[in-house]
């Protein structure tokens, strides 16, 4: 490869190529496992026994070859020229000559087997063996050393990542910086959120060492890791907040500068301020800290990130709209499409703010090349990732199942494809009959199946690979596709793709470009890695804050004044629906699931409600928040990947007020609807 493959700027030096060795490290430590336990599988196949030989035999100590006569005599000798009070008071002063003889025979016996146990091992103990068992033992250790670093790996990224999302100001806000008001407001109090989670970490680490002077060294080293990242993370917002743009406008509306901070840094100000009250200045470290318990499920979020980064930079999103483009459909039809279409590798990207992040873009853009109005795009884009989080191999639902013992994944993803069922219907009747602006005047099969078989064609390749990747997975590694190992097969996937579509295109960049033929595939990996390292920064320290919020709503026992019990199932669930709906306004899916789990989740247990019933009433309660204001989380990632001007442009657009408002109200009336069906209709047939 050429230098040029390797010209990066030094924040690309800084975070981005740090995050690409961090997430490459989670899946070779995941990966590493399925490796160990097919070498341990192969070594017992090729040489019974190997179990024994993973380590050297130790020569037994114990004579094999003495006679048992003598040996009976000399115990005979020792025991009568003992003089055990004790014994002789029990009556045990006497040894019965022929049952110490047996016991002599079976201890020689066993000596025997073990010294021939230790030559048959010595004797298989070649040098086959040995570099065999070097490399198994080597990845035994690897895998240990993942489990070990885990947690240091998340923090790590985190911290980067966070760091980065400053500096290149990517944090998820209700609305971008556009003047210098904004620009100084939103810096001023983050520098000031900044400071709390720095000295809520310190406060934290002092805390422990005065409970327990026996603090581990791993436990230092973690303590350390989150007050080195909140000080680097501090520094880079006052770095932001003297560092004025000059391409800002002047001037500003206050009111509008307080929408321009992050929800991270409002999430921090009212935890900080709730906790520091009630003299519990440690709090938000304290549940910062709970991340770790759950550090892989966080290393999963980010390496789904990044698999919707790498996504984002192959051909494969256009390459599936173009199956559909010949037959002209209506902008509504190709939106329901879109979204419909999406719900799989949502399933696959772990959350429906993922996916938006990774796909929405390009669902955008091919929505407005078809003809669809910017309302409706906007609205697409925005449900793209709301449909399939109820699908196999969401991770959502399997942390759902982590932390609910009342539900397992094969119940929750068995009713989810009904769920999805709904929620599909729904959203098509509402997009196809609400305001339709378009006939259904689809081209004739004879003109658009030829350009849609070509267009499949093209598609083969890339399902090949996937089931090349899933294949080996499965026939070497003993591994198959599903929610647990997702994480780890998904980014090994898109890896997999990009190099095809470096390879397949080869001929055709060296056409453009020579240059271009060296560095495609390296380029591409490193967009998806910028790209990956703002993002996981802006959504980790989200859900970390997310997860604070959940101790404020729990420390405040807000969920004390309710019943912990009602008699009436019906009211149970309506006041179930409230505060989830609510919940997923305010805080992030994870942090919500976490926070439901230890709170919500036992009234509606205990008031009649079916815990499967429960959780996915929550999933679709969850989106129908994402998609409500004054927050709408999914709305606030369409707008960061579409792009502030394409959203001001359909506010500004004329028409009726459901035409002026169609990107929310559309979303808010199909989940709506579906919330309404799934969570009281099943009450009629249990209760």
């Amino acid at each position: 490869m050429s230098q040029g493959g390797f010209r990066r700027s030094w924040l690309e030096w800084f975070s981005s190529f740090p995050a690409c060795l961090l997430l490459l490290s989670v899946v070779l430590f995941s990966t590493s496992s399925d490796i160990h336990n097919q070498m341990l599988r192969g070594g017992e196949q090729l040489w019974s026994g190997y179990y024994k030989l993973r380590m050297d035999p130790v020569k037994p100590t114990c004579d094999p070859d003495r006679d048992v006569d003598t040996v009976v005599a000399e115990e005979i000798r020792k025991n009568e020229t003992s003089q055990d009070p004790m014994a002789a008071l029990l009556g045990e002063s006497q040894v019965d000559p022929a049952e110490l003889r047996v016991a002599v025979e079976r201890s020689l016996e066993d000596c025997r087997q073990r010294h021939e146990s230790f030559e048959n091992l010595q004797g298989k103990l070649t040098t086959g063996v040995k570099a065999y068992r070097a490399v198994e033992l080597f990845i035994a250790d690897l895998i240990a050393l993942g489990l070990e670093s885990q947690r240091f790996i998340l923090v790590i990224l985190v911290m980067l990542c966070a760091v980065t999302a400053t500096l290149t100001r990517h944090h998820i806000a209700m609305r971008a910086m556009e003047t210098r008001l904004d620009y100084l407001v939103s810096h001023a109090l983050q520098t000031v959120a900044n400071v709390m989670l720095l000295g809520s970490s310190v406060i934290f680490r002092q805390m422990s060492f005065g409970a327990d002077a026996s603090v581990s060294s791993i436990e230092l080293a973690l303590h350390n890791c989150w007050i080195a990242g909140f000080a680097a993370l501090t520094l880079a917002s006052l770095y932001r907040l003297f560092r004025v743009p000059k391409d800002l406008q002047a001037g500003g509306d206050p009111n509008k500068a307080f929408m321009a901070v992050p929800l991270y840094t409002v999430m921090c100000l009212i935890s900080g301020t709730y906790f520091a009250m009630i003299g519990h200045a440690s709090g938000i470290g304290i549940y910062l800290g709970k991340m770790m318990e759950l550090s892989d499920m966080f290393l999963n979020v980010g390496l789904y990130v990044w698999v919707g980064m790498m996504l984002k930079q192959t051909r494969l999103a256009t390459l599936v709209f173009n199956v559909f483009r010949p037959w002209r459909m209506p902008p509504e039809m190709l939106a329901v499409v879109a979204v419909l279409v999406a719900a799989v590798p949502t399933a696959y990207t772990g959350a429906s703010g993922i996916f938006v992040i990774a796909a929405g873009a390009v669902i955008y853009s091919e929505l407005r090349a078809a003809g669809a109005r910017r309302h409706l795009a906007l609205a697409a884009t925005a449900m793209s990732g709301s449909l399939g989080v109820v699908l196999r191999p969401c991770l959502l639902v399997v942390v759902i199942a982590y932390l609910n013992r009342e539900v397992t994944t094969d119940e929750l993803f068995g009713w989810g494809i009904w769920v999805f069922v709904l929620t599909a219907i729904m959203f098509s009747a509402v997009a196809l009959t609400v305001n339709r602006q378009n006939g259904f005047n689809l081209a004739p099969a004879s003109e658009a199946t030829a350009p849609t078989l070509v267009a499949l064609k093209k598609l083969i390749p890339y399902v090949l690979v996937i089931a090349a990747v899933v294949l080996f997975y499965r026939l070497a590694l003993d591994v198959s596709m599903d929610e647990f190992s997702a994480p780890r097969l998904l980014p090994v996937i898109m890896l997999a793709i990009l190099v095809y579509e470096h390879f397949s295109l080869r001929r055709t960049r060296k056409r453009a470009n020579p240059e271009v033929n060296h560095q495609g595939l390296e380029r591409s990996v490193r967009s998806a890695t910028n790209d990956t390292t703002a993002e996981i920064g802006a959504l980790l320290l989200l859900l970390g804050l997310s997860v604070s919020i959940g101790g404020v709503i729990e420390r405040s026992h807000i969920m004390g004044s309710v019943p912990q019990s009602f008699d009436s199932v019906w009211a149970a669930m309506l006041l179930m629906v409230v505060i989830l709906v609510i919940l997923g306004m305010i805080m992030d899916a994870f942090g919500a699931v976490i926070l439901v789990s230890a709170t919500v989740a036992s009234i509606a247990y205990g008031s009649g409600i079916h815990p499967v019933h429960f959780w996915m009433v929550t999933l679709v309660a969850f989106e129908l928040g994402y998609l409500s204001p004054p927050v709408a989380l999914n709305h606030l990632l369409t707008r960061q990947v579409v792009g502030e001007e394409e959203v001001l442009a359909a506010q500004n657009e004329q028409g009726t007020f459901y035409q002026r408002h169609e990107r929310i109200i559309m979303p808010l009336i199909a989940m709506g609807i579906s919330l309404v069906v799934v969570a009281f209709i099943p009450l009629i047939f249990y209760t």
